[in-house]
């Protein structure tokens, strides 16, 4: 027998420290009509040094509210799952720090490393493991600390302006009704662009000016490199494949969408699926203009937001799609 996943509690955490556009003018030569217009952001969370925030502390605080809203306790969790592309450490990953900062007992932890599509495909996982009866109550976790590893200067704005911290949390259960819940995930990658979107350097536990002092270089591949155009016009194009996959795969039109939620890569990209697919305001969520773009916090985040706002009911269909470095890409489609 198959089951049926359902999303039993959302949460999600972001730092307190907003970091404007125009607190970015002042460290680099920018200003806010230059990013409102080529991303749409108008300004973001990053952590502060000294606030105790961390990516498994942030993924920790947003995990605590979705388990509580789920209704259930934290030794009921059968498996963590942890995406994120700025870990706290190169070893060991953010799951057990989650299990070990809320106590939880010797369930199994593991981590993915999809970057922008990680809760895409740690959703995908987890529908996988409740599905089989192997496991009933599932804890995913998407959680980012960009600003620990960003180049705050002149010479990174063209990829320093886009990114924020945060986490978000969802608890999967198991449930026996078959016409709600995720009812199917999609999953693709092409390694042969890896090198358009990358970080060949360490992560943020060593901060990257210690490293420059250490190693001084002309060639720093400390810091987050991005083909800007190239990336937008894959993400346009993988976007508007995986999410058609998605509804064909379930008998759907693009009219049936309720809920389209994006990764949060670039209100541009947001708005050239939304036209391409005809669909109104009410029928898409962005919330990037407030955050920036979270990686693999940006769907629980924008997720969470939207059900708290009432934009979700029960019955609703609710797509999410993701597009990032891999390339990767999934959508999931769910009856909510």
């Amino acid at each position: 027998m198959l089951y049926q996943t359902k999303i039993a509690g959302l949460g999600y955490y972001v730092p307190e420290n907003i970091v404007t556009n125009d607190d970015l003018a002042k460290v680099m030569d920018t200003n806010d009509a230059w990013i409102t217009e080529r991303t749409g952001i108008k300004e973001r969370r990053h952590i502060k040094k000294g606030d105790g925030n961390s990516t498994a502390v942030m993924g920790a605080k947003a995990a605590e509210i979705a388990i509580e809203r789920a209704n259930i306790s934290k030794d009921e969790i059968d498996l963590i799952v942890f995406a994120t592309l700025s870990p706290d450490y190169y070893f060991p990953g953010g799951g057990v720090q989650v299990q070990d900062i809320l106590d939880i007992g010797t369930c199994p932890a593991l981590d993915i490393r999809n970057q922008c599509s990680g809760f895409i495909y740690g959703l995908s996982v987890a529908d996988q493991f409740i599905k089989t009866g192997m496991y009933k109550n599932v804890l995913l976790i998407g959680s980012e600390n960009h600003s620990g590893g960003l180049d705050m200067t002149t010479r990174g704005r063209g990829v320093s302006v886009i990114f924020g911290d945060g986490a978000g949390a969802a608890v999967l259960t198991r449930s026996d009704q078959n016409a709600q819940g995720i009812l199917s995930t999609h999953l693709h990658s092409e390694g042969k662009h890896a090198l358009e979107l990358t970080l060949k350097g360490p992560s943020t536990a060593h901060w990257v000016p210690a490293l420059m002092e250490e190693n001084p270089q002309e060639d720093i591949p400390y810091f987050p490199y991005m083909n800007g155009q190239f990336v937008f016009k894959h993400a346009v194009k993988r976007f508007s494949e995986v999410i058609m996959e998605g509804l064909t795969a379930n008998g759907l039109e693009v009219s049936d969408i309720d809920m389209l939620i994006p990764h949060q890569a670039n209100l541009r990209i947001s708005q050239f699926i939304q036209q391409k697919f005809k669909l109104d305001d009410a029928q898409v969520f962005n919330n990037i203009q407030k955050y920036g773009n979270t990686t693999a916090a940006s769907v629980p985040i924008a997720l969470t937001e939207a059900w708290e706002q009432g934009k979700i009911k029960e019955g609703d269909v609710v797509v999410l799609a993701a597009f990032g470095s891999g390339f990767t890409w999934g959508s999931a489609v769910i009856k909510w």
